[in-house]
This record gives structure tokens, C-alpha cells and sequence, in this order.
């Protein structure tokens, strides 16, 4: 069973990046206007020959200004743009913009880019977001923990989310993710057929909330997360 779940993890690499090459970086390039659409539908194809099927608990706020998952690989991205067609704006470290492929997805994409290792980089990243609120009226999706986590516990959330979100004054709707890493496990490199969850939490309006709202958020999508997994066996 192990081989076949790693076979079907090289499989699943190839059909991510075949349809992302072949399909989706040409469609975005021809037809700037449908790209929410575009990104939508190839998305859904996606998941689809991966063996995947999408689960949504509760409504994603189309007010939101920002919305912030838990991160366990590229299915958490795939899964929510196939599960709803708002054209997010997602938030990536610098380095996949260089990448050969997927950094022209991002680049035509028109996602923001986040140099981690640049001190300007959080003052870009504030005008970036304050830009796609004010200018393109695109939500922007960003992984607080900052990068992908392999174990139940949530890593500390990267203080640069709560800066952005207080300088800004930014309305945010937490996402919690279950189930990806069955679909696609980029950690030990194997894949499954499986349901990917995704809770949609209550927004927040960060101007009501009290100094330790940031904490708060952690220690609440802590608790759906265990109580997914407590409940109904489902890992994040």
C-alpha cells in the first residue's frame, strides 16, 4: 500500500504541474479578465484526477478583507480555489516567484509577493494588501504560520499577519483546513483518494477586538483542529 501511496504522489506532482504549465499559465495570460473563473475551474479538473472532493462548513465572508488558514501543502490552495471563485490573492515567499512554473502562475495571477528575508519586506507587504483592499477589491489569503506544518499542533503565528492586520484595520475570517495532507503529502510523498474540510470560521473585525485577539485566533483554531480530529478522526 505504501508503494501504490507513493506512486500516486509522483502522479499527483505531475498532474498538478502538467495542468498548471499546459492549462492554467497560458489561460491567464490570454484572457486577463476571467481569471478568478479561469483559476476556479482548472483548479476544481485538479483535485478532480487527484481523487480529492471538497467538504464546506459554514459561508465564506465575501466581506472579508483577508482570510487565514492552517498550511499543510499545495492542496490547502487548490481545494479553496476550486471550492469558491473570488479570485483570492494569495500571499507567497519570494522565492516561488523565481521558480520556472509557478512563479509565472503567481506573477499572472497577480499574487504578492513576500521577501522574509528583506526588513522592507512588511512595509510591501502592508502597501500590498492596503492596494488589493483599496485598488483591486480582492481578498487576500495568507498562512499565518508562515510555512507548511506536518504535525496536529498549530506552529506560532507570524507576527507580521497581526501587524498588517491592526495597521490596517483589515475584517478577517479564519479558514480551518482537515484532510488535505491525505490528498497530497508533500512530507513523506504520498497521496490518497480523500475529502479535503474546510470550517469557515466567524469573521473578525480586528477594530473590536481586545490586545491579545492574535493569541485568541491561534488558541481557537487550535481547538476546531483537535476537535476534528478527536471527533472525526480527521488529521489536519
Amino acid at each position: 500500500m505504501k508503494t501504490f501511496a507513493s506512486i500516486r504522489f509522483y502522479w499527483g506532482a505531475f498532474i498538478v504541474s502538467f495542468n498548471t504549465a499546459i492549462f492554467m499559465i497560458p489561460a491567464l495570460m490570454l484572457f486577463d479578465r476571467d481569471k478568478g473563473t479561469i483559476v476556479h475551474y482548472i483548479n476544481r479538473l485538479t483535485l478532480f484526477m487527484l481523487g480529492g472532493r471538497l467538504k464546506q462548513t459554514g459561508e465564506m465572508d465575501k466581506n472579508a478583507d483577508m482570510v487565514v488558514m492552517n498550511h499543510q501543502g499545495i492542496i490547502d490552495i487548490i481545494g479553496l480555489e476550486a471550492l469558491q471563485n473570488n479570485h483570492l490573492r494569495w500571499v507567497a515567499k519570494k522565492e516561488l516567484f523565481e521558480a520556472f512554473w509557478f512563479g509565472n502562475l503567481l506573477r499572472y495571477g497577480e499574487m504578492i509577493s513576500l521577501d522574509r528575508d528583506n526588513k522592507a519586506g512588511l512595509i510591501k507587504l502592508i502597501k500590498d494588501v492596503k492596494e488589493s483592499k483599496e485598488k483591486h477589491h480582492r481578498t487576500v489569503a495568507i498562512f499565518p504560520e508562515g510555512t507548511r506544518a506536518d504535525k496536529q499542533p498549530l506552529l506560532p503565528f507570524k507576527q507580521g499577519a497581526k501587524i498588517i492586520v491592526e495597521k490596517l484595520q483589515l475584517r478577517i475570517q479564519p479558514i480551518v483546513i482537515t484532510g488535505s495532507k491525505w490528498i497530497l503529502n508533500e512530507h513523506n510523498r504520498t497521496a490518497h483518494s480523500g475529502v479535503v474540510h474546510y470550517i469557515f470560521l466567524p469573521s473578525i473585525d480586528v477594530a473590536t477586538q481586545d490586545e491579545a485577539w492574535f493569541e485568541t485566533l491561534n488558541i481557537h483554531m487550535q481547538k476546531v483542529i483537535d476537535d476534528e480530529f478527536n471527533n472525526n478522526h480527521r488529521s489536519r
